[in-house]
């Protein structure tokens, strides 16, 4: 592979997320916040190694004797692009001699995000779990073969039954590593489709000088429904994630915590404390993984 491709560090670390594959777990939780990385790593046994560049913060150590990395990824599917497929180059790479491995390795990846509720019943403060990734972003459209992971039947139903503007990127959906979802679903957690947005005003029909183009896409996209599954949140990571673990065959899963409601208007009084509680949810059940 050309080294305009594949960059990588002086060191030989792979360029963005300035680490190699010794540095890195097969379980590993994302977040956005790069300050959220030490609330989560504070719970683990140890930390063994640490690395900071730009937003991606790694920390790497064990949890209940478990191997176990907390990444950020900063906002937006653009940077799960960016950490997804540096991942996947560490597993599956030999960044020595630029070629790829015979033997596939996968990895699990869990994203502890915020998020805000499109339905009146899922209150600030609870999880939700998502069943699938609404891309609203366009992102996986970059790379080929994706209709082969994709839930096409529910795209098409989605483009059938609401007023979708055919200037903006087409919608793709995908769905969750089943082996992820049983592992972390009880009856502590909501679930439902998570739609991912590619920005936080305008795309998610937040209107302050400037105005959307779509000022209903909130109430379409709650009032949408399909074989039972329901679009239950809105954010702007869980799509990329679902899409190119499927297509890189590894798998994932999106945990939210709610601290808006765009149903109700309200928001968390409590957010830091709803996300520590998240946190400690999700880390009670990857030790079964």
């Amino acid at each position: 592979m050309k080294q305009s491709e594949l960059i990588l560090n002086p060191d030989g670390s792979i360029y963005h997320l300035n680490i190699k594959r010794e540095n890195i777990a097969n379980t590993i939780l994302c977040v956005g916040d790069p300050d959220r990385v030490p609330k989560v790593s504070r719970y683990f046994d140890d930390v063994t190694f640490q690395s900071q560049k730009r937003e991606i913060v790694v920390h790497t150590g064990s949890y209940n004797g478990k191997p176990i990395s907390c990444i950020s990824t900063g906002m937006g599917t653009d940077n799960i692009d960016i950490v997804m497929n540096e991942l996947d180059a560490l597993f599956n790479i030999d960044l020595e001699t630029r070629t790829i491995r015979e033997t596939h390795e996968s990895f699990n990846i869990i994203r502890i995000g915020t998020s805000g509720s499109l339905q009146s019943h899922i209150p600030v403060d609870s999880f939700v779990l998502s069943t699938h990734g609404l891309g609203l972003d366009g992102l996986l459209y970059f790379y080929e073969n994706s209709e082969s992971i994709r839930e096409i039947d529910i795209e098409q139903a989605f483009l059938s039954n609401v007023n979708w503007n055919v200037n903006k990127p087409k919608p793709y959906v995908v769905e969750v590593s089943e082996q992820l979802f049983q592992t972390l679903y009880s009856d502590k957690t909501f679930k439902g489709i998570t739609a991912t947005a590619s920005g936080f005003y305008g795309p998610q029909a937040r209107t302050l000088r400037i105005k959307p183009v779509d000022k209903d896409i909130n109430e379409e996209l709650a009032s949408f429904e399909y074989n039972e599954h329901k679009i239950t949140n809105f954010e702007m990571e869980t799509s990329g994630l679902y899409g190119l673990a499927k297509i890189m065959g590894h798998h994932a899963i999106s945990c939210n915590s709610i601290i808006a409601n765009r149903a109700t208007g309200t928001f968390s009084e409590h957010p830091n404390e709803s996300v520590e509680n998240m946190i400690q949810y999700v880390l009670s059940k990857v030790v079964d993984l």
